[in-house]
């Protein structure tokens, strides 16, 4: 193995279980250190594309009265993954990321202020059920079991898709049959997860040893297992994963798997959707969310208008 690829793998790893740990720190008011990874923090755009956006009275006339009142909401974000999602500058304080910049500007087209937490990807969803936050943002993709008991408005279309080393025999992944027998990194808690669970006995009905999954807390614990060769594959968002290839040596973004509509996240049968739903479509009217999706570098993503739980494909 290069050793430059372990070194800054390494490096990468550190950063993300320092980041982690300072997440987790009582006071919330702990300095974290920036995202690792080869230039990965000096590239990191900081234009500010929101900072024109008005409120909009139709869109706020929307909201439950007491949240036109109160003028407040948590929000829960998940913090620390690979750009465009959010993640700090090297000031260790600021957050910046493509879910920072659509809930900034959905707030100033509301006329709200939010309070912001953060929280591990997996710890959010269940917590809005409890009533613990308003809203979340993470990259969640809208899925059918979520949908029980969340409610989505969308911004964006991500999805799955796959990285590896240089070295990898694998040009392309269609069907997850082709992991059989490998070993493959995700993080835990994910569509990610659930797919590949969901269909590691189609190895044994094919007569082949099924895919080992290895699921990661942290991002930089699961590229450095793809690194040093403890993993043979990485199964990660698709924005995510062609950010991540650029800032580290040795390795290539395989392909698309599927794609999912990703939303804002509410507890089920919030009554919030309705005017989200219309500060993202006026977003989209004014050019704000084609100045966001350019900026973060994910043009691709972009959906025609949003809805409220659209129609699942898993």
């Amino acid at each position: 193995m290069n050793p430059r690829r372990i070194r800054a793998a390494t490096l990468l790893a550190a950063a993300a279980l320092a980041l982690t740990a300072a997440c987790a720190a009582p006071d919330g008011g702990a300095t974290r250190p920036a995202a690792a990874g080869r230039g990965a923090a000096a590239k990191l755009p900081t234009t500010d594309v929101t900072g024109h956006v008005k409120k909009d009275p139709a869109a706020a006339e929307l909201l439950p009265a007491e949240v036109r009142k109160r003028g407040t909401l948590t929000l829960a974000a998940s913090v620390g993954g690979s750009p465009p999602g959010a993640t700090y500058l090297p000031d260790g304080k600021t957050v910046v990321g493509q879910d920072i910049d659509f809930a900034d500007a959905v707030a100033k087209v509301l006329g709200l202020r939010f309070t912001r937490e953060e929280a591990s990807f997996e710890a959010i969803l269940p917590a809005l059920g409890s009533g613990k936050y308003d809203l979340g943002t993470g990259n969640f993709g809208v899925t059918r079991d979520r949908k029980k008991t969340i409610d989505f408005v969308t911004y964006i279309n991500d999805g799955q898709g796959f990285a590896v080393r240089d070295d990898s025999p694998l040009k392309k992944v269609t069907d997850l049959t082709q992991l059989c027998g490998l070993t493959v990194a995700t993080s835990a808690g994910t569509t990610f997860e659930a797919t590949l669970e969901q269909s590691r006995s189609r190895c044994t009905k094919a007569g082949e040893k099924p895919y080992e999954v290895k699921t990661y807390a942290e991002q930089g614990a699961l590229w450095i297992s793809l690194q040093q060769g403890r993993s043979d594959v990485v199964m990660s968002t698709i924005n995510g994963l062609r950010y991540a290839v650029r800032q580290q040596e040795g390795l290539r973004f395989l392909n698309e798997y599927q794609r999912l509509d990703v939303g804002f996240a509410f507890k089920k049968g919030s009554e919030l959707t309705p005017a989200f739903r219309a500060a993202v479509n006026r977003l989209k009217k004014d050019g704000t969310y084609d100045r966001i999706l350019k900026k973060w570098g994910t043009t691709g993503s972009a959906i025609d208008a949003s809805r409220i739980n659209p129609p699942a494909k898993e």
